[in-house]
């Protein structure tokens, strides 16, 4: 949305394409989530994020940011996968489907990747993740009062999917590779899920994993050799991974262990030339440096490039997303 935005502030017409609803991945947090971060760091095209919290919920974020939608008259095209883009710099051919399976192409000269990385989780690769009792998404504790929850990971999803599954009457254990909660947990969060493992009122196996998950069972390898346990649910809170694939068929390549996407650090043009990245996928793995906040910056440097180069006359005023 900030791309576009900024596009159009920049005298280009944009079209957003999103495979799900408006802001999808913010529509997929927990339902009681709150932002780590203040509303004003989650503002886009200078509206303001009126909020009476500190740390703005979720349900907040998307009102606010359908209100973004509607004042700047942003043509979101939703629900639209996109299936392929061809072509080169000055006409690319964007191929999506919609959820009837119905196709429509855009022709546009430039696009930017905005794709995030939140619908990719980590698999573990273990016998029975595939079992429908394992989510690597968590929602709302209420359907699980009273069941066995395994939830495996050690940062803040994990620890804030413990808790409030612990809190709303679930029998909760907590597995992480790790010795000890991530460092990364919030210092806010932190304390209270170490308070509930001390007191033994959340069960924790740390420097430990799961290795098989059955219909009404789960198995850990833990420093004190193989355990099973009763379980009902389970939450595998691991991470989550950037669309690799779909951008390497673009032809975008790829540096180092953290699959790091070849662009130009000022510009965010791909080694594509009329593709740009935004927002955490240009990080790569690295998904714990790049949020909301910084790269809600990232479509004005795109839009000033794309400025710099038509007053140049070397590229037309059209911009797609």
């Amino acid at each position: 949305m900030a791309c576009a935005i900024d596009a159009q502030r920049a005298g280009f017409r944009s079209v957003l394409i999103d495979k799900g609803c408006l802001c999808n991945s913010i529509f997929h947090y927990p339902s009681h989530m709150t932002f780590f971060t203040t509303p004003e760091l989650l503002e886009i095209g200078d509206i303001p994020f009126p909020s009476p919290n500190a740390k703005p919920i979720r349900n907040e974020a998307l009102e606010y940011y359908r209100k973004v939608a509607e004042h700047y008259a942003l043509d979101a095209r939703l629900y639209r996968l996109v299936e392929s883009v061809t072509g080169s710099d000055g006409n690319f051919e964007v191929l999506t489907k919609d959820t009837y399976g119905r196709v429509e192409t855009f022709r546009t000269k430039k696009v930017i990747i905005a794709t995030g990385y939140y619908d990719l989780p980590n698999y573990i690769g273990i016998p029975g993740e595939d079992l429908p009792k394992v989510h690597h998404y968590y929602d709302d504790p209420h359907p699980y009062y009273d069941l066995d929850v395994l939830v495996i990971g050690g940062k803040n999803s994990a620890a804030i999917a413990a808790l409030e599954l612990w809190r709303h009457g679930a029998r909760v254990t907590l597995v992480h590779r790790g010795p000890s909660m991530h460092r990364h947990v919030k210092y806010w969060i932190l304390p209270d899920i170490e308070n509930r493992i001390k007191n033994h009122e959340i069960a924790a196996h740390f420097n430990s994993r799961v290795v098989e998950i059955q219909p009404d069972t789960v198995t850990i390898e833990t420093q004190e050799g193989t355990r099973t346990i009763p379980n009902d649910t389970v939450f595998a809170l691991t991470g989550y991974h950037p669309d690799f694939d779909f951008l390497e068929a673009l032809g975008i390549r790829f540096e180092g262990k953290d699959r790091l996407p070849v662009c130009d650090t000022k510009t965010l043009e791909s080694n594509v030339r009329g593709i740009y990245l935004a927002g955490v996928i240009v990080a790569g793995s690295r998904t714990n440096e790049i949020f909301i906040e910084n790269g809600r910056f990232h479509g004005r440097q795109i839009a000033d490039d794309l400025k710099r180069k038509l007053a140049a006359g070397k590229e037309p005023q059209v911009a797609a997303y």
